[in-house]
């Protein structure tokens, strides 16, 4: 009966929502722990039959399969875009997960690198080489942009508009956003392009993929992570570090520069304000830091 809702559900975050593969799967996972969850008290209930008490029976069952918080709330969520679905369709009349309550979490800030660190990152590279070329306008125009690694290796030719300085990038759920785009980023992206990418083989079908592997394809998710990796140890930076953190350094570097929390979200391109919220806090710490080193109130 249940396999009947998953899939009209996994319809309509695909052709509603705009939902990526892995996003739909992820949700899909989190209705289907509900149904193991229903088979392993043997209960028969659809969703118009569960109300509040039964979720919150099976969010203890799942808390006592030593999920983390973490996990309990990804699940929780999926639950609740379960529920709106079903009221959008009719399937139910009321919502039981409206009051259904997450575990608490204990928000982490990200690590984060400084302007210096993320110079000696860049000047670690070696330029003698194609990849390194190529490796340098990757990493300018991560940090200059604030792009998720995803968007990077997914940048198109097509969406950079050098004559007005800003690029269109295509994030999650395939929202577009422009973002600015710096002069550093937009030279060493077009010596890549000119001295290059010009001369490579490209795979049908990738032409207008701007960042390239030696088979002409774009280039993976895990490549970018272990370009990173190698590079900050050849730097000598011990922080543990990914591509995530030249976007977690792009926007704290803004908001330590005075941006306005509006500005920061929109070239992030989060959803909600909230997520970008984190970076006050990262600033919050920079500022404490700051009065400690050079207020003399502060000098132990």
């Amino acid at each position: 009966m249940w396999d009947a809702y998953k899939k009209n559900f996994k319809a309509y975050l695909q052709l509603e929502k705009s939902l990526s593969e892995n996003s739909v799967e992820a949700y899909l996972r989190d209705i289907n722990k509900l149904t193991d969850y229903l088979q392993a008290v043997k209960s028969m209930e659809t969703p118009q039959g569960l109300d509040l008490q039964a979720l919150q029976k099976f969010v203890k069952w799942i808390g006592e399969l030593g999920m983390t918080p973490a996990s309990q709330s990804r699940i929780i969520s999926g639950i609740r875009s379960f529920y709106k679905y079903c009221l959008a369709e009719n399937i139910v009349t009321s919502d039981p997960s409206l009051l259904l309550e997450a575990p608490k979490l204990k928000r982490a800030l990200p690590d984060i690198l400084s302007f210096e660190e993320i110079e000696k990152i860049i000047s670690a590279i070696d330029l003698s080489t194609s990849d390194g070329t190529r490796n340098k306008a990757i990493l300018e125009t991560m940090y200059s942009c604030g792009l998720r690694v995803s968007e990077v290796i997914n940048l198109k030719i097509s969406c950079l508009y050098f004559d007005v300085g800003f690029i269109r990038v295509i994030g999650k759920g395939d929202k577009e956003r422009l973002v600015p785009i710096g002069s550093d980023a937009v030279k060493y992206i077009k010596i890549y392009t000119n001295t290059i990418r010009v001369h490579q083989n490209i795979v049908k079908g990738f032409e207008d993929i701007l960042f390239l592997n030696n088979r002409g394809k774009n280039l993976s998710r895990v490549m970018i992570f272990y370009i990173i990796k190698a590079l900050a140890k050849k730097a000598g930076i011990t922080k543990n570090i990914s591509p995530h953190t030249f976007r977690h350094s792009f926007a704290t570097h803004l908001v330590e520069g005075g941006a306005d929390l509006r500005s920061v979200q929109q070239m992030l391109g989060h959803e909600s304000i909230t997520t970008t919220e984190i970076y006050t806090h990262l600033d919050r710490d920079y500022l404490r830091e700051t009065l400690q080193r050079f207020h003399p109130a502060f000098k132990y």
